[in-house]
């Protein structure tokens, strides 16, 4: 590493206000620097401000919001906090480059892929359209999308997260920077597609010889791909060390406690289920999509979403589910709650789905209930928090008076590790983990029988992480209901699941109680999910 480092982060200092009212300081004085060549991890939870420092490198926070209170950002020695909207402009995607964390909303949704991706070297490079044109298809190649060619003429939509992501490392890299920031760029990816971009950016990185400033919560990502990492907690620089003497000796007890967050088994191994009633029950569910072509709309086939999937599920058991995305894991979840048209037998608690109508299972959705990845998506923001943990109580028992669904309202949150306090604020004023209690506790509130869980931890930060799987499984124990975890995380399948289903393409590639299928699985497939995942033992 040079001795000179190509950025210098001095004693910065961040607020965020709005006019003549108090400012809030979300980065105290911290200072760090990245190395020529060199990658650094830039870690901590949701609100320690990593995010903000990273964004502060290119200035795109809302300069009426935000202040730089201290400090300064030194970039080949110039201070980019002296630059003016043109000088930074000059900066950004040319010398300075980032990728964002979900590049569906990264893109503009109304322009082809290829004409984001041409707009630096038209803008920085001064090429002809033709010859962008050329250097973006060998970028898309290089990046490992299939198809270049074709795949330069495509909308965001048109393409899967991972290609998404692909395209918008390559778009980072048009003008070939010398400082790329990475902002999450695996947090919503399978395991494999991780792997995959994090081995991207290595061979990318070697080749360009740029350095990487790498923004993450997940230490198993940052273990494989860093060469040093700082910790922030709060808006401050706790630690900064390399990879190995953090991970091996960590000093301060923030660190410590991020290092001990990680998903870890949760006791379910050991649990004698066998002599439990059977709750569930599915033979041969298959879910199939039709492909229509052609001026008269022609059945020309079908996407096979789920194909003849059977599984039992009894009392208090956990099922995992995984697969990467496209291997109908979903897709089963919302058949087996009749939430998605499907053949085959459903049959719950003795009584077969499939017979019922609209209007005969309405009343028994408070058996089977859902718990969604993204809470905030989920949970009504026009909403109070009493108001949607209550609703289900007014639908299923319209016969409880204000009073008693008040105090079963505040019973619940406090079960869930809320504060009655917080019954009159609405989600926005939540952090992630706070509202995905909420969300836990508007279905547990019913009591059911079953809860179907679709990658609720994957947005969350480990320690957040770690309190949300130890809720669920208390919860399990106290109520012996049933979960149907459908996750790509692996670890955290393998901390609560009592048996784990595999599947691929929508059929069932392997299924087995969860130590036997870790320790001993059967299938190739399967033995690549487990190789490529950022599991550590």
């Amino acid at each position: 590493m040079s001795e000179t480092p190509l950025l210098s982060i001095d004693s910065l200092s961040v607020e965020f206000g709005r006019g003549e009212g108090p400012y809030t300081r979300v980065v105290d004085n911290i200072s760090l620097n990245v190395g020529r060549g060199e990658k650094l991890a830039l870690v901590g939870e949701s609100g320690s401000g990593k995010s903000v420092t990273a964004l502060s490198v290119l200035q795109l926070h809302e300069t009426n919001l935000c202040r730089y209170a201290s400090g300064k950002i030194l970039f080949e020695g110039n201070d980019l906090l002296t630059y003016n909207d043109s000088q930074m402009r000059g900066v950004r995607g040319r010398d300075i480059a980032m990728i964002f964390q979900e590049p569906m909303t990264a893109f503009n949704p109304v322009y082809r892929i290829g004409d984001q991706l041409i707009e630096p070297l038209l803008i920085h490079e001064g090429l002809d359209r033709s010859a962008a044109r050329k250097r973006v298809i060998e970028l898309l190649d290089r990046t490992g999308i299939v198809d270049p060619h074709k795949r330069i003429d495509a909308f965001p939509h048109m393409l899967s997260g991972g290609q998404r992501q692909r395209a918008m490392i390559a778009m980072a890299l048009t003008c070939k920077p010398k400082l790329l920031i990475a902002d999450e760029p695996t947090t919503a990816l399978d395991v494999t597609i991780q792997v995959q971009i994090l081995e991207l950016l290595e061979d990318l990185q070697q080749d360009f010889g740029m350095s990487v400033l790498m923004i993450t919560h997940d230490l198993n990502m940052v273990r494989r791909f860093a060469d040093r990492i700082c910790v922030m907690q709060e808006g401050h620089l706790v630690e900064e060390n390399s990879v190995q003497v953090l991970f091996d000796a960590p000093q301060h007890p923030y660190t410590i406690h991020l290092l001990n967050s990680q998903p870890e088994s949760l006791g379910v191994e050991n649990e004698a289920l066998e002599d439990n009633k059977i709750l569930l029950q599915a033979e041969a569910i298959k879910c199939y999509f039709p492909i229509k072509a052609g001026f008269f709309n022609k059945h020309v086939g079908d996407i096979k979403a789920v194909d003849h999937i059977s599984l039992d599920l009894v009392r208090g058991e956990t099922l995992g589910i995984v697969g990467e995305s496209g291997s109908g894991k979903s897709t089963l979840g919302m058949c087996l709650l009749r939430l998605q048209n499907c053949e085959g037998a459903i049959v719950l608690n003795g009584q077969n789905l499939q017979q019922l109508s609209p209007r005969q299972l309405r009343p028994l959705r408070k058996n089977f209930q859902v718990v969604f990845q993204d809470p905030f998506s989920s949970l009504s923001p026009r909403m109070t928090v009493e108001q949607i943990i209550g609703e289900g109580l007014r639908v299923h028992f319209p016969e409880m008076n204000q009073a008693q669904r008040y105090a079963l309202i505040v019973k619940t949150m406090q079960e869930v590790g809320l504060e009655e306090n917080m019954l009159s604020r609405y989600p926005h004023e939540f952090s992630g983990g706070q509202r995905q209690r909420i969300a836990i506790a508007r279905v547990i509130i019913l009591e059911p029988k079953l809860i179907l869980l679709d990658e609720p931890t994957s947005a969350l930060d480990v320690s957040v992480q770690k309190q949300v799987l130890a809720l669920l499984r208390d919860l399990q124990k106290r109520h012996e209901v049933s979960y149907l975890f459908i996750t790509h995380d692996l670890r955290v399948i393998r901390a609560m699941a009592h048996r784990v289903m595999v599947m691929k393409e929508g059929q069932l590639i392997e299924a087995g109680k969860t130590e036997d299928l870790f320790t001993q699985p059967k299938s190739d497939y399967t033995r690549a999910l487990l190789n490529a995942s950022l599991y550590s033992a």
